[in-house]
């Protein structure tokens, strides 16, 4: 017993020995780290001024300016202009500069490619209001609720069969946009005002073409605007709203049409399962497996996709 209670008695000691070292190499390692930290403390040095002269640094010094002399800030010295027109001239000299000329603006090559990033960020909204791809992606899904598959195709696939769905149908007018505004454009023959006049006519009419008048009224009337029944006289304001809303109501009227099939076969089984006494049953697993039997027999997706692109012929 008591070479028991000695042994026990060294293990409390070694290891109250350990911690205490363990405690004690971390106080050493706080306190240099402490010591390191404090901030050097700098002694002025006294520096006697013979000259006490005031002086005017407006005058005294050779220029104004700030920074190296190679690169200015301003073209023309502050206070040159001898003409009213001198003073509309903006006079910087940074790399993104806007001209500005008796009301007509210019933009430089830096402040175009500025321009097109924050426009490549808003080409996800732009695709979906301007394009196919609304009326496609919708009936899609559609199609994918209809037949029961929850995952399958996934949003992946349909996404981009949509997308490229929709760059088959928008090639014609990518096309005359690039031929009519994007090469004179970047000829120089026309300004940043027409190049976006120019560019949106092809993508107006696409609109339009697939847009239903009620639509159109609607906007124009919540808007407070007299139609007299023709394109020019639509903004883009409203003519895209009326896009979007034409393009759901055609997109949810086929999505209709896809689902009476596949509703048939669901009623089908159900009565089938009730008049078997096999209530607990789902019918949706029984009616799955032959919902895609139908769709394939049927050659679904050729049907579905060459129909969508049919409609905006």
């Amino acid at each position: 017993m008591a070479s028991n209670r000695g042994e026990e008695t060294s293990k409390y000691i070694k290891k109250y020995l350990r911690k205490g070292i363990i405690s004690g190499l971390f106080c050493v390692i706080m306190a240099s780290f402490l010591v390191f930290s404090l901030p050097q403390v700098s002694h002025a040095t006294e520096n006697i001024i013979s000259d006490t002269t005031p002086t005017d640094p407006t005058v005294d010094r050779d220029s104004n300016l700030t920074g190296t002399s190679d690169e200015r800030t301003n073209i023309n010295a502050p206070g040159s202009a001898e003409t009213p027109e001198d003073l509309k001239e903006l006079n910087i000299a940074n790399t993104v500069t806007v001209t500005y000329n008796n009301g007509n603006g210019t933009l430089n090559g830096a402040l175009r490619i500025l321009i097109t990033l924050t426009l490549i960020s808003l080409a996800p909204t732009l695709l979906v209001m301007m394009t196919s791809f609304t009326r496609i992606i919708v009936a899609l899904h559609f199609v994918r609720t209809a037949i029961g598959t929850q995952t399958s195709p996934p949003n992946l696939v349909m996404i981009g069969i949509a997308l490229f769905m929709t760059l088959f149908i928008m090639q014609p007018t990518l096309t005359e946009a690039y031929n009519t505004a994007v090469i004179p454009f970047e000829n120089g023959e026309m300004d940043q005002k027409e190049f976006f006049e120019e560019v949106m006519k092809p993508f107006r009419q696409f609109m339009y073409g697939q847009t239903q008048t009620k639509d159109v009224r609607l906007f124009m009337q919540i808007d407070g605007i007299e139609w007299d029944g023709e394109l020019e006289s639509i903004p883009n304001v409203v003519l895209v709203p009326s896009f979007i809303v034409s393009e759901l109501r055609t997109a949810f009227i086929i999505g209709f049409l896809i689902y009476i099939p596949f509703i048939v076969i669901d009623m089908v089984v159900a009565s089938v399962l009730m008049s078997m006494g096999m209530m607990m049953l789902p019918p949706t697993t029984i009616s799955l497996p032959f919902k895609i039997l139908l769709f394939v027999l049927a050659d679904g997706w050729s049907l579905i996709i060459g129909n969508l692109v049919k409609s905006f012929y």
